[in-house]
């Protein structure tokens, strides 16, 4: 896969307790099909952050990538906000 062609979504680091590893929620909204209601999903993503730059709050953009473990396959792009207080 190219590296222009590789998905990337933005979400709240919500655990960042292991080493090079932060989990980010990523947050979607999708239109019921019959009833039209505005539907909230989540879904955790566990991502590689080399440098531990990441704490929880930040809001991050992640890329996808190469598996790097198990669970692995996505890599903090950017920081793109700082948590408050921090």
């Amino acid at each position: 896969m190219s590296r222009s062609m590789r998905r990337r979504l933005t979400g709240r680091v919500v655990s960042s307790k292991m080493q090079k590893t932060v989990v980010v929620m990523v947050e979607t909204t999708t239109r019921h099909p019959v009833y039209g209601k505005t539907m909230r999903a989540r879904k955790r993503y566990k991502a590689h952050d080399g440098a531990s730059s990441c704490g929880v709050g930040d809001l991050v953009r992640i890329v996808e990538s190469r598996p790097i473990s198990k669970q692995k396959a996505w890599v903090v792009e950017e920081v793109l906000e700082r948590r408050k207080g921090a």
